[in-house]
């Protein structure tokens, strides 16, 4: 890439519409010898490059302003492919810092930190399938997530070497996509990824840019889609990274109130300067275009929407109407949803939002937020409640089930039992549930079989499927060798048996998000620890039947009400010996009677299974 930043570049990054700006900030390799480097550093003295060609030498690549732009550019010669660089910013309080390239495509592995000139060479393969996303609507499409942390899904993998392992794993579980914890580059391995010193640099300890397009293709070539998490939230104080970039606060806010995150230690990102927008802007659209994401799952939001949050009074400050809003925040959120949408059709963009703020996943036409998706916290946190309590005690709680459904069309959601479930203590989820070895099992079997048939779509973090007895750490692998034992392989074989019946069944992806894809059966049988519902495909010519027994006791003859007549087959029953259960159930199927029941025609007798779900869909013959 030879071309320089003409006019219009200026133009559109003094406005913060640049879409493509990574392609003219950063280090691009150039075909006829050297690399053009360009950096954003408006108070900066003096910026040059320094790096393996020449010594590390602070001047002897100076870089020039480029008009009033605030940018500095140039050409360093004797740069080539695979340089290691920093770039030596002279700042406006006369210290002179070697900084990290906020643009650079790779960097040095930690706890080095300097960025590598690295030109992709990839060719990818998957242009039928972006063709398809493009087509498609995910609201109405099956979406079933693993979330993955690539450092200890299993120890010790490049990112070539977790395509080889992961992809046909995840293909054989049935998910529809992985979401990958952040891969771009940070120093710090127990922050997770969250803590970004690179936005544009996949994590080089697992390998180089083209490595990780390589597991994105691979996935896509699985039917498997990647979602990225992504942190416009706050960024770390690194020297050496984008704090204090040019000697003073650039990308964050110089007033600690606004730019001082209490809970992490980290910065805050300044929105109200267009170029800081543009960065974050550019950066989303990277990570779609140039990386083949399908998706965006967007970090604690909630921290971004409120001036005042984890702040005591006097420790931030109102906006201009006096509130705790952050407007700034709010413009740019929907303005990154309606790019990202429009210029990507096909993809998720998915709000970890954990508050009450109206219309998240709303359209920004009628005063949402744009997202495609939000988190469901609220069913989260209830359901693992309820799961917690013994099984002679859950009747006090049943509206810990219930009341999900309440506000189930309020958004656009997705059920997580994410990785922030099972670290700081609070437990695995297997860990969570009451009882003995076996009932915690079953508790846990029945709590993925309920999920999986709720509305919304379904993330479960990995290992949920090897019922793990431990709680998540990065520093190891999963357990793997829980799956000698046949109870944990059990769980594992119902949740890709779940994935199979989900992707098949129109009557569980069509329609979650408007109230006639779901109806409910049986929702007060408190006493009895007892739901059902059932779920509608959009037509309505398709339906399942959910009712999950969360006590150990069997209900014979237990009434269900059913919304048709005929006979139903058992599609699925998480008791099943397949599964390592009792293998109590209705083998035989059931027969609806012209009984009405709770407001339905019909209604059957039939065996509820202890600590277990079942599933009925009338059977064809």
């Amino acid at each position: 890439m030879s071309a320089g930043l003409g006019d219009l570049d200026l133009h559109l990054a003094g406005e913060g519409r640049h879409e493509r700006l990574y392609e003219r900030l950063g280090a691009h390799a150039l075909d006829g010898g050297g690399v053009r480097f360009a950096v954003w550093a408006p108070n900066a003295r003096s910026v040059s490059v320094v790096g393996d060609w020449n010594s590390w030498s602070a001047g002897a690549d100076p870089l020039a302003p480029a008009a009033s732009s605030g940018i500095w550019e140039g050409v360093a010669a004797n740069a080539a492919e695979g340089h290691r660089y920093k770039l030596a910013v002279a700042g406006a309080d006369g210290i002179t810092r070697l900084k990290a390239d906020p643009y650079a495509a790779y960097a040095e592995e930690p706890p080095a930190n300097a960025s590598v000139v690295f030109r992709s060479r990839y060719v990818w393969g998957d242009e039928a399938w972006l063709a398809e996303r493009r087509a498609a609507d995910p609201l109405a499409r099956p979406l079933s997530i693993y979330e993955v942390h690539a450092g200890s899904w299993r120890r010790g993998l490049s990112w070539r070497q977790l395509a080889a392992d992961l992809g046909p794993y995840v293909e054989e579980l049935g998910f529809t996509h992985v979401e990958l914890m952040p891969v771009m580059q940070h120093p710090y391995a127990p922050s997770w990824g969250y803590q970004v010193s690179g936005y544009y640099a996949p994590q080089s300890t697992f390998g180089t840019p083209d490595d990780f397009r390589f597991l994105v293709d691979e996935l896509h070539r699985r039917g498997i889609g990647v979602i990225l998490d992504w942190v416009p939230a706050h960024f770390p104080r690194d020297e050496w990274a984008l704090a204090r970039f040019d000697g003073t606060a650039l990308y964050e806010h110089e007033d600690a109130r606004r730019g001082a995150h209490p809970d992490w230690g980290t910065l805050i990102f300044n929105l109200s300067r267009h170029e800081v927008r543009n960065f974050l802007l550019a950066n989303a659209l990277y990570w779609v275009r140039d990386f083949h994401a399908d998706g965006l799952r967007v970090d604690a939001v909630a921290s971004m929407l409120y001036l005042d949050y984890s702040r005591k009074a006097g420790e931030w400050v109102p906006n201009e109407r006096g509130g705790r809003e952050n407007l700034e925040a709010v413009a740019f959120l929907r303005e990154l949803n309606e790019v990202l949408h429009d210029r990507e059709p096909g993809i998720a963009v998915i709000a970890e939002e954990s508050t009450a703020w109206p219309g998240v996943s709303r359209p920004t036409s009628t005063g949402g937020l744009g997202f495609t998706f939000k988190w469901n916290m609220g069913w989260m946190h209830d359901v693992l409640s309820y799961l917690g309590h013994e099984p002679v005690h859950r009747r006090f709680h049943h509206d810990e089930l219930t009341f999900p459904l309440v506000y189930a069309w309020d958004e656009n959601f997705v059920l997580p039992l994410s990785h922030d479930e099972v670290v700081h203590g609070k437990r695995s989820l297997l860990a969570k549930m009451p009882g003995d070895r076996w009932q915690q099992l079953a508790n846990l079997r029945a709590l993925y079989a309920t999920m999986w048939a709720h509305p919304g779509k379904q993330l479960l973090f990995m290992g949920g499927e090897l019922a793990q007895w431990d709680e998540w750490s990065e520093a190891r692998s999963l357990d793997w060798p829980l799956l000698d034992d046949p109870d944990h392989a059990g769980v594992r074989t119902l949740l890709s048996d779940l994935n199979a019946l989900y992707r098949a069944e129109p009557a569980l992806w069509e329609v979650d998000f408007r109230p006639e894809g779901f109806a409910w059966l049986v929702g007060d049988a408190r006493d009895e620890n007892v739901i059902a519902f059932a779920r509608f495909s959009a037509a309505g010519d398709r339906v399942l039947v959910c009712a999950t027994n969360f006590s150990p006791c069997v209900r014979e003859g237990w009434r269900l009400p059913l919304p048709r007549g005929g006979s139903w087959r058992e599609a699925l029953n998480s008791d099943s010996r397949f599964y390592a259960g009792s293998d109590v159930g209705n083998g035989l199927g059931v027969e609806a009677e012209a009984v009405p029941m709770h407001g339905q025609p019909f209604s059957a007798p039939l065996t509820l299974p202890p600590l277990a779900t079942v599933w009925l869909v009338p059977d064809a013959g």
